[in-house]
């Protein structure tokens, strides 16, 4: 999954929004006014929100998953896109991620956020 298909992805879902809050090479995505999901431009790799039961799973389960760079640790894992993961399964993660944030918010926002408003 290269950044474009990263992006579109992200951008599919309910009331996703993107901007550049830590400098112009850092993409982030947010729900709500909170994020979801952060990638360099020119990285192989991206940061998500994760349960952190299942962030140890999935880094003791893929290499390619870790403790998330410059994030807290407990909740965030830096996922590398270089080809070993199915883009099914970083599909996923960006899903959990995004769930898990969603979910996070008031109920009357995510009432707005379903109903497009």
């Amino acid at each position: 999954m290269n950044i474009e298909e990263l992006r579109d992805y992200c951008l599919q879902k309910p009331g996703v929004t993107e901007s550049f809050p830590f400098g112009e090479d850092t993409l982030v995505f947010k729900v709500g006014d909170k994020i979801f999901l952060l990638t360099g431009l020119d990285s192989p790799s991206f940061n998500v929100k994760c349960d952190p039961e299942k962030a140890i799973e999935l880094r003791e389960q893929f290499s390619e998953v870790e403790p998330g760079y410059h994030m807290n640790k407990k909740h965030w894992n830096t996922v590398h896109t270089d080809g070993s993961l199915t883009n099914k399964q970083l599909r996923d993660m960006v899903d959990h991620s995004y769930e898990l944030v969603f979910k996070s918010l008031p109920r009357k926002q995510q009432a707005e956020i379903i109903d497009g408003n």
